[in-house]
């Protein structure tokens, strides 16, 4: 119980040493007091979220991006070699979470018979366009439902996601380009946190002021592998 880790890890790969800071860093609300946008309404309900982004970051492979709601976790894009591909990826797994409370779903008339994660996976496939006649083609939907559900229309899906508009973001890293901003403001995202430090930080920052979007640089690379 008193064993302390050295500050610093080694790692050695065919011949070459890296070495990088232990994974130690404190995170709290202190890292969010660098405001950057216009908008600096940062309630407290947010800089919870935008904290327990920050520490599933922490501890999730780079690269990384977090959306929290409700202090709670739901979609989270890790270990891409791209951070557009990391908001794109926790984004769709965001959306899929707010659609999971859709009435269509909630009122989904699975069989009585039917474990809770073959439910999981047929909502999935449910609201998956591509992969959605896995569970409603004829010869299928009778192995889920008591009768066919109807389907969702793309109407349906962006009317109910146009109601949230309350998600925090984190990123491990410096966002490079405002795409990531645009996607995330798809999904509902209105508060972010970030490292800064991007020769683009100034774009990104536009791209925040045009949603209204408030932004906290933290300084803080969570970027560790």
């Amino acid at each position: 119980e008193n064993y302390v880790p050295a500050p610093i890890e080694t790692r050695t790969v065919f011949g070459i040493t890296f070495e990088q800071g232990r994974n130690d860093s404190t995170i709290d609300e202190s890292l969010l007091s660098n405001i950057v946008t216009e908008n600096k309404n940062l309630p407290e309900s947010a800089k919870r979220d935008l904290v327990i982004a920050l520490i599933t970051l922490k501890y999730t492979q780079s690269n990384s991006v977090c959306y929290v709601e409700n202090g709670q976790t739901i979609g989270v894009g890790a270990g891409q070699q791209s951070r557009i591909h990391c908001t794109r990826l926790a984004g769709n797994k965001a959306d899929l979470w707010h659609l999971r409370s859709h009435p269509s779903v909630l009122n989904l008339p699975f069989r009585a018979d039917i474990p809770r994660p073959n439910r999981d996976n047929a909502i999935d496939l449910y609201l998956n366009e591509d992969e959605c006649g896995d569970v409603l083609d004829d010869g299928n939907w009778q192995n889920f439902f008591t009768r066919r559900p109807e389907p969702m229309t793309k109407e349906q899906k962006r009317e109910w996601l146009s109601r949230f508009g309350e998600t925090a973001l984190a990123s491990d890293a410096f966002f490079p380009f405002g795409d990531n901003i645009e996607r995330a403001f798809r999904s509902g995202v209105a508060y972010i946190a970030q490292p800064g430090g991007s020769v683009r930080d100034d774009a990104v920052i536009e791209a925040c002021n045009k949603h209204g979007m408030v932004m906290a640089f933290t300084g803080l690379r969570l970027f560790h592998h």
